[in-house]
This record gives C-alpha cells, sequence and structure tokens, in this order.
C-alpha cells in the first residue's frame, strides 16, 4: 500500500467509533457512506476519509439530526454551523417545555387530588403547549389599531410580553392562565387595545386648572399607593379614610360638598383610560414575568373607582345643607 493506511474494514470501522456493525453496513447501504473500494473478495473497505465522515454521521445522529439532513451536511448543502444553530434553537424550546412540564408535575405532587385541582391542572398541561405560546403572539398581532394614540397602545403591548418563565411559581402559574382566558375574550382584546394607554392623570380632570389638576392627583396616587401597599381593598371600611381624604381634597379644589354626585363626577374622570379588566391584565404580565412592581408606580385610578362606587353609610360634612355648584364637565 506504498506506507498509506491500510483500508478499514467495517469490523475495524466499529472497533475504533464504537457503532455496531449493522448500523454501519445500514449506513453504507443507504449511500451515507458509500466503500471507498470493495477488495477481491467483494468486502468493503473505507480509508481515513470515511472513518472521519462515520464520525460525523454519529455525531449528528446522537443530537437526533435526521438522516436527510445528515445527508445535505455530508454532501455540502448544509454547513454543520446552520445544523448546529437550528438544533440548538429547537432544543432550547423542548428542553423549556420539559421544565414547564416539571414544574406542573412538582405542582401536581405538592397539592391534593381534588377535582378543583384536577381541573386546574388540566387547564395548566394545555396551556403549556405550543398552541397556547401562539396563543399570546396571535393576540398581540391581531390588535387593531385605527388611530395614532391606538397605535401607540398596541405597541406598547407588545413590549411587554408574558413569558412563562422555565420554572414558575404557582402564583405565575395562575396568572399565566388567567391571561389565556382574557384574551381569548374578543370583547377584552377591544378594551386593552383602547385603554392600554391612559391619558395623562390631569388631562383626565376636565374642567380643572392643569396645575392644580396635577396637585390633585399626586395626593389621589399617594394615599391610594399606601393602601394598596398595606393590602387595603377598596370595599373594605378601612377604604374609607382614604377615599374621604381624597374626596376633601376635591371638595376643597372644586368648592363643592362632599356628596354622592361629587364622588359619581369623580369616579366617570378617573375610569376614563383606566378599565378595572386592563389594570389586572397588566398586574397579571408583571407576575408571570417576575417583574417587581414598586406599588405607587401602579395605576391608581381602578382601585378609587371602585372604592369611590362602594356602597356605605356616607355621612355628610358641614356643607350638605349648602346648595352645591355642578361639577365640571
Amino acid at each position: 500500500m506504498n506506507g498509506m493506511t491500510p483500508p478499514h474494514s467495517i469490523g475495524d470501522l466499529s472497533t475504533r467509533t464504537g457503532i455496531p456493525v449493522r448500523t454501519i453496513r445500514f449506513y453504507s447501504d443507504t449511500g451515507l457512506l458509500p466503500p471507498t473500494r470493495r477488495n477481491r473478495s467483494g468486502y468493503r473497505r473505507y480509508d481515513d476519509v470515511a472513518l472521519d465522515r462515520l464520525r460525523t454521521i454519529s455525531v449528528l445522529r446522537e443530537l437526533d439530526i435526521g438522516l436527510p439532513t445528515v445527508r445535505r451536511v455530508l454532501d455540502g448543502g448544509l454547513s454543520l454551523i446552520e445544523v448546529a444553530t437550528a438544533h440548538a434553537s429547537a432544543t432550547e424550546l423542548q428542553i423549556r417545555a420539559l421544565r414547564t412540564r416539571l414544574s406542573l408535575l412538582r405542582s401536581m405532587a405538592g397539592r391534593g387530588a381534588t377535582p378543583e385541582e384536577i381541573t386546574r391542572m388540566h387547564r395548566l398541561t394545555r396551556l403549556a403547549s405550543d398552541e397556547r405560546r401562539r396563543l399570546v403572539a396571535d393576540f398581540l398581532s391581531g390588535l387593531q389599531a385605527d388611530t395614532p394614540a391606538a397605535r401607540s397602545a398596541v405597541a406598547a403591548l407588545r413590549t411587554a410580553v408574558p413569558d412563562l418563565p422555565d420554572d414558575p411559581s404557582d402564583a405565575q402559574l395562575d396568572a399565566w392562565l388567567e391571561i389565556t382566558e382574557l384574551i381569548a375574550d374578543d370583547t377584552f382584546r377591544a378594551l386593552l387595545a383602547r385603554a392600554a394607554l391612559p391619558p395623562a392623570d390631569e388631562d383626565a380632570l376636565a374642567g380643572i386648572a392643569p396645575g392644580e389638576a396635577a396637585d390633585l392627583m399626586c395626593f389621589a396616587r399617594q394615599a391610594v399607593a399606601a393602601a394598596v401597599d398595606a393590602g387595603t381593598e377598596p370595599e373594605s371600611d378601612l377604604a374609607v379614610p382614604v377615599v374621604d381624604a381624597v374626596v376633601a381634597r376635591f371638595t376643597a379644589a372644586l368648592d363643592r360638598p362632599d356628596d354622592g354626585d361629587l364622588r359619581e363626577w369623580m369616579a366617570r374622570q378617573l375610569a376614563v383610560g383606566h378599565d378595572p379588566l386592563v389594570a389586572r391584565y397588566w398586574r397579571l404580565v408583571w407576575t408571570v414575568n417576575g417583574w417587581h412592581v414598586l406599588p405607587g408606580h401602579l395605576p391608581f385610578q381602578p382601585w378609587l373607582v371602585t372604592a369611590l362606587r362602594t356602597p356605605r353609610p356616607h355621612k355628610l360634612g358641614p356643607r350638605s345643607t349648602e346648595a352645591h355648584h355642578d361639577a365640571p364637565s
């Protein structure tokens, strides 16, 4: 052989690579590993180039790359870099799916087997699929925007995509489930597109000078943020002093009594661009994405609107006997 390495038999290739003889013969029969030549007895022989080709085939197959793709790599139609990049992305998706499945199994193992839990887990396992991921993507891409303000609102929504982490907590799983239920509602889709970007705080108070309106809204925001931070529900009795303090500021600014008409006018003004369901959606997104949110930066209007409209025994102040002025319009 003039000093050249002797050709390898199939058995020799198997010994050098650890690949079964039967598998090597299959690769040879399908054309992935054509023999370098045959000896006089008709047995296949392979050179070192074929040995390297076999090792390449083995690596790609160990990475679960299909035979058609392997053939394209060997024939030069695809580079190893292209194949590795594509399969790395696919493998990453598989890993994320497996981690989510692991979280669901751990959640199931840590809870009981009540009918409620079985129902919850059934819904969670469904939402963990690619179909649920596509649901969010389709929801965001399908939002209609027919005005500049609406287009800005939709753009803001698309920068804050709810993305369930690889190892979600129970709270994140529950929030993700609620998001998928919300965005499946056509009415909510339209509502979210309209209300995603509310007007500036001071603009919400029609008929009040901007400087005075800004002061009122700043006070209201701080008062509500403190209540929310303390866990005060807007319908509870603990919310009464908070609401009364905010209303007192408005009565002084508007020079009119604290009565049902004023409170309803305030609720209408504050509700513009601040639907409670929209605020709920944003809170769910923050939960799913694990964002740290400062209470003072959250929309406070839905809490205050609910508190203003909650029926309570109300004691009228000393100005209640005076004829009140019409609220600004």
